[in-house]
């Protein structure tokens, strides 16, 4: 693990947030005729981590950039505070790029392009090392492959916590981002202590059966927890009757409770749907769960507290000064010379 002495003597530890920065161009979101154009993907996941990391914590982004965008995309990421930008790789390849449509609020149809390519373990390993506890996010789907997330299972000693999104998306027509089922969605879920999906990708594990079923019969001493956000409805979970809310006790790996004796709830949303910009709300949502649990949050609290941020990111357009409105200052772009 790498906590390490900070500048005053305090040992000062480290999320690692592991996924994919991406230049978004969204049509028809608000009401808008004319597109625009801004920071996406990971950065979400990033602004709401820093608006919600506990004290004595700091951020390693764990991430590649295209060639094409990345003096941009590290000027956007020192924007964030508490954050270590050593973790950056940029790589030959164009950077990723989102063309994102939107048919309702909660609707959207993805165009992808661009070529960054995932991690392998040898790549991961040296980085890992960093990190006190490790957040994922398949913001492309292939931010790792299932060879290497099994490698980070069993090479990582740190808790981790895995929105799962885009492994439930395929490549269409000229990029065009398709549902689909999960592949060896159990090996999948078993490499990571906690992992994250919506509805409609929650809807899809289950085309085998019930999805509440098979997500207790997946609990056990690697998978912890499930979460499934709803939207405006808020968000649900499945976890083991023994479930510790602490994610630095997961590295135990202790047996769990059986699965018939898994517990679900669901940790509804406080007022009314807030009208405004739906993108990156459940990445917003992971990132806050996860940090709030390493602040000491009970899950229910967690939840709680990521509801109301995936609903004040609605009020904000867009990734940049994100953590600023997250964080309840004075939302606005800064400026650097």
């Amino acid at each position: 693990m790498s906590a390490r002495a900070g500048p005053h003597g305090t040992t000062e530890k480290t999320l690692g947030v592991l996924g994919t920065l991406v230049w978004d161009r969204i049509y028809d979101r608000d009401g808008r005729s004319e597109p625009v154009e801004e920071w996406g993907g990971i950065a979400y996941a990033l602004s709401a981590a820093s608006a919600s990391l506990p004290s004595g914590w700091k951020l390693l982004p764990i991430l590649k950039l295209g060639r094409d965008l990345a003096e941009d995309g590290r000027r956007f990421l020192r924007e964030l505070p508490r954050l270590d930008d050593s973790g950056v790789v940029v790589v030959p390849e164009l950077n990723n790029r989102v063309e994102l449509r939107y048919e309702s609020a909660e609707r959207r149809c993805e165009r992808l392009t661009g070529g960054v390519p995932g991690w392998t373990w040898p790549e991961l390993a040296p980085l890992t090392e960093l990190c006190d506890a490790l957040y994922v996010n398949f913001i492309s789907g292939w931010e790792m492959d299932l060879d290497t997330a099994r490698a980070l299972r069993t090479g990582y000693g740190g808790p981790t916590y895995a929105d799962l999104h885009s492994l439930f998306l395929g490549m269409g027509h000229h990029g065009h981002r398709v549902p689909r089922s999960l592949e060896a969605w159990a090996a999948w879920l078993s490499c990571f202590d906690a992992v994250q999906m919506n509805e409609d990708e929650f809807d899809l594990l289950g085309q085998s059966g019930d999805p509440w079923q098979l997500a207790a019969g997946a609990l056990g001493p690697d998978l912890k927890l499930i979460a499934v956000t709803l939207g405006a409805r808020g968000a649900a979970y499945v976890a083991g009757a023994g479930f510790d809310p602490d994610p630095m006790a997961w590295t135990k790996r202790a047996p769990v409770a059986l699965a018939e004796r898994a517990h679900s709830g669901k940790v509804s949303l406080v007022g009314a749907a807030r009208e405004g910009d739906p993108t990156g709300c459940g990445d917003v949502w992971g990132a806050t769960c996860f940090t709030r649990l390493l602040a000491g949050d009970d899950l229910v609290r967690a939840m709680q507290e990521a509801n109301r941020m995936a609903a004040r990111n609605v009020e904000h357009r867009g990734a940049r000064g994100l953590y600023r409105h997250l964080a309840g200052k004075l939302s606005h772009v800064e400026t650097h010379p």
